[in-house]
């Protein structure tokens, strides 16, 4: 079955020269939900001597190492700060811009020892700490770090960037028209056999998840710096492997070029949604970029190779052809106001750099709930809320909450609707009696709704696949997407954003946690249609494609950790 390349599901099949992208997709969706009797199609034991390496090189393109700088207790901003627009001054960009930019976003963290094992930890998320995210530079000229623009990948082990293409100051500027003068790019590509060497058909889901937390880690990280992000969603997925040097790779281990968002220093000049709509380099240029010369040939991963089908299959289903119509574009409009709490004492450099993913949950640690609000406020779109202004579509996805332990509020279940123009749509679709009631003491801005009294621990635990870590916490989260009806409005392409957009709020949840003194983690495996059953939902006009789970984490005194990066020579 898993070889199979003509799929069905439901008597549906997956592929097939007549088939419509949208439909191939939905195919894939529900192909791939777990269900209490039947999990989706994974390898069923590891294969540990093909176990991916985690980290990609391009040998033969040259290493320019990058400063470490490591956070200290005197670092500004505070973590708060960067959620307030012109609270943070701006970086110029240089070497020591670049260097903090992606040592606070994609580099690693830490290292783990269990007994003859060692493994790395990174600042940025990923299923199975398996990081099939790619990182890349696009700059013209960097005072200290090269004299000329160029195309540069990231390496996390070294934290260094390799050259893959040198550009002429012509084609930089050409690419670069139409951006802030000082703009950089950082683009985002996908080793799907990462994810799928352990999870399977469900892999591709992954992806995307993980590929929201990154444009979530990057946006922050860029926040920190005193400056914007914003996803060019005007260029094609073709156009995208090409500026990134990856439209060659057809193989297992290839690179899928997922996005690419501008960066640059907050101030006057800023991306609005009419210059995303109008950012458009020429075609030839695009195809000069893509020609190269490419420096480097890319290692190799594994010595053998499970294949799934579906997810090529999903992929191509997937790829923007196009740039998107202009129903895609929500009008620029003010930014929200923010609950009226003072910035905590959190240095936003040392909390990024301390999140990790919790294994386990005490079961009896609760959050205030003042506390709780402000996660919620956090995870609300806005044109200006990192890292929510990074993404240019009208908010998609909700947040089913789990409320276990929060003081001041009724365990129970809750719905925290993050698009106010669906209030009317969710309340008929969620087809189960719920009370629908405003919960005490929440601010006018979040609008948050008990549906249900209850204890909710088991449900939390049954639909995250028995899972004792969704039961264990303050609350857990089931992430629910407006799903049919998008696809159909902007394509089958839209399908990865819903899945980036729900690993964006997962960062946010993670950073918070920490603020709070707590532990998270995100939740892959779940039931889809149980989850669905509990409220009522019918059909596939919302879909929860993410779980996700807040509590004090229950450290494993079994592991060694190490730091991230060697101490510099004398320190």
């Amino acid at each position: 079955m898993a070889g199979s390349t003509s799929a069905e599901v439901h008597g549906q099949r997956c592929r097939g020269p007549d088939r419509d992208p949208g439909d191939v997709v939905i195919a894939y969706h529900q192909r791939t939900k777990h269900h209490p009797q039947r999990y989706a199609l994974s390898p069923g034991s590891m294969d540990w001597a093909n176990q991916p390496n985690p980290f990609r090189r391009y040998r033969g393109a040259r290493l320019l190492q990058l400063d470490h700088l490591p956070p200290t207790d005197r670092d500004r901003p505070l973590y708060d700060e960067i959620y307030r627009p012109g609270r943070v001054e701006a970086q110029p960009v240089n070497r020591e811009s670049i260097s903090q930019l992606f040592y606070d976003s994609l580099a690693l963290s830490a290292w783990k020892e269990y007994r003859s094992a060692r493994w790395s930890l990174r600042v940025n998320p990923s299923s199975g700490d398996l990081h099939p995210t790619e990182g890349y530079l696009l700059a013209g000229a960097v005072p200290g770090l090269y004299d000329r623009p160029a195309v540069y990948h990231y390496c996390p082990l070294e934290h260094g960037l390799e050259v893959r293409s040198e550009l002429t100051d012509e084609v930089w500027e050409g690419l670069r028209r139409g951006l802030p003068p000082s703009a950089i790019m950082v683009g985002l590509t996908s080793i799907y056999w990462r994810e799928s060497w352990k999870y399977g058909e469900r892999a591709f889901r992954y992806c995307q998840h993980d590929l929201g937390h990154a444009v979530g880690a990057v946006a922050v990280a860029a926040a920190v710096l005193g400056w914007e992000a914003r996803l060019l969603e005007s260029l094609t997925n073709a156009e995208l492997a090409q500026l990134l040097g990856v439209c060659r790779q057809q193989d297992m281990e290839a690179e899928h070029a997922e996005c690419v968002l501008a960066l640059y220093p907050h101030g006057k000049e800023s991306l609005s949604t009419l210059h995303q709509r109008a950012y458009r380099p020429s075609p030839d240029l695009i195809a000069r970029i893509g020609a190269g010369p490419w420096l480097g040939r890319r290692n190799r991963l594994s010595a053998e190779h499970q294949p799934w089908p579906i997810i090529d299959v999903a992929s191509r289903a997937t790829l923007r052809e196009e740039p998107p119509g202009s129903d895609f574009w929500p009008p620029d409009a003010p930014a929200d106001p923010t609950i009226g709490l003072p910035d905590r004492r959190l240095f936003a450099r040392s909390l990024i750099r301390q999140r990790r993913s919790a294994l386990a949950l005490d079961g009896k640690t609760g959050l205030t709930r003042t506390t709780f609000y402000r996660m919620l406020q956090r995870v609300l779109p806005s044109p200006s809320q990192v890292p929510f202004a990074a993404l240019p579509w009208r908010p998609a996805v909700h947040l089913l909450l789990f409320v276990h332990r929060v003081r001041g509020l009724s365990p129970g279940l809750y719905l925290l609707v993050r698009n106010p123009c669906q209030l009317d749509d969710l309340r008929c679709a969620l087809t189960r009696r719920f009370e629908w009631r405003r919960p005490p003491a929440c601010p006018s801005g979040i609008n948050l709704y008990l549906l249900r009294k209850a204890d909710c621990r088991t449900a939390a635990r049954m639909s995250s696949c028995h899972q004792e870590i969704a039961a264990d916490g303050a609350f857990a989260a089931a992430m629910l997407a407006e799903f049919e009806p998008r696809l159909a409005a902007h394509g089958a392409w839209f399908y990865r954003r819903l899945h980036w957009e729900a690993g964006a709020i997962g960062q946010v949840l993670y950073l918070e946690a920490e603020a709070a003194g707590m532990g998270s983690t995100g939740i892959g495996c779940f039931f889809d249609e149980a989850t669905h059953e509990i409220l009522g939902l019918a059909g596939r006009r919302y879909q929860t494609i993410y779980h996700f789970t807040v509590g004090a984490p229950v450290e494993d005194t079994r592991l060694t950790s190490l730091p991230a990066y060697p101490p510099p020579p004398g320190a």
